[in-house]
């Protein structure tokens, strides 16, 4: 099952998803997929699903009724699928190789009621670019842009539907400007600090498809860690379980 330079990597409760140094997840993942919470009637999509981690980290607690997985790497694709399978959830969780900027005929239009995605932070042309062209594609809006992922979260959404997204604090004007342009009015903001003492270095955003424009809910910010460097409290609580399979 496993590829060379591939390994298993513990979610918790059993879990298990395939990674590699050029497809892995970071703790940003972790965060929108606590953050989405999807309930268990939930027709989900996951937008550039990478190695399959969102999806994976749902099924530890509430699985979506379906999820939709779409990923345009091969071989990203590729570890999903296999992941997906080794948990026994390719009944429940659906993968495909495919543009999230082409996805009529394989995603029905106004079908989900969320929808989310861990986009590329860097606009094209800005920051030091990746030589390696999976890293290039992770990290820089050269596959899709904002705006993309804005149109094709709108055209899949039911009306009233979520749509969840991270990203830089930088980009909130360029979220919100997008979300509006295709219907999604923001409803649920959170920023995330490492510490107290530290500015905000990811915003977690939920807009919905359709809503009443205004009454943007700005939550309490998420601290990573403590004063002392310790993993704070409600950090430790949205690793949950797979905490606990790093301990091992």
């Amino acid at each position: 099952m496993l590829l060379e330079g591939e390994r298993l990597e513990p979610l918790g409760g059993g879990i298990e998803v395939i990674v590699s140094k050029r497809h892995i997840f970071w703790t940003d993942t972790v965060l929108l997929a606590d953050f989405a919470q999807p309930r268990k009637n939930d027709i989900a999509c996951d937008l550039g699903c990478g190695c399959g981690t969102i999806p994976l980290i749902w099924s530890r607690e509430v699985l979506p009724q379906s999820t939709l997985a779409v990923e345009i790497q091969k071989e990203a694709y590729d570890m999903a699928r296999r992941s997906f399978s080794h948990n026994a959830l390719e009944n429940r969780i659906t993968v495909v190789n495919g543009d999230l900027r082409r996805l009529e005929g394989i995603a029905p239009a106004g079908r989900f009621s969320l929808v989310v995605c861990n986009p590329p932070y860097k606009a094209e042309g800005t920051g030091i670019v990746n030589p390696d062209a999976s890293l290039k594609t992770a990290r820089h809006e050269g596959e899709c842009t904002l705006d993309d992922i804005a149109a094709c979260a709108s055209r899949l959404l039911q009306f009233g539907g979520r749509f969840c997204i991270c990203q830089r604090p930088e980009r909130l004007p360029d979220i919100t400007e997008v979300m509006r342009k295709y219907k999604i009015e923001p409803k649920r903001l959170r920023f995330v600090h490492l510490n107290a003492g530290r500015p905000p270095k990811l915003l977690l955003i939920e807009g919905r498809r359709g809503g009443k424009r205004g009454c943007l809910k700005v939550e309490a910010p998420l601290f990573l860690e403590n004063e002392d460097g310790s993993c704070s409290s409600e950090m430790l609580e949205i690793y949950g379980s797979f905490a606990d399979g790093h301990e091992k």
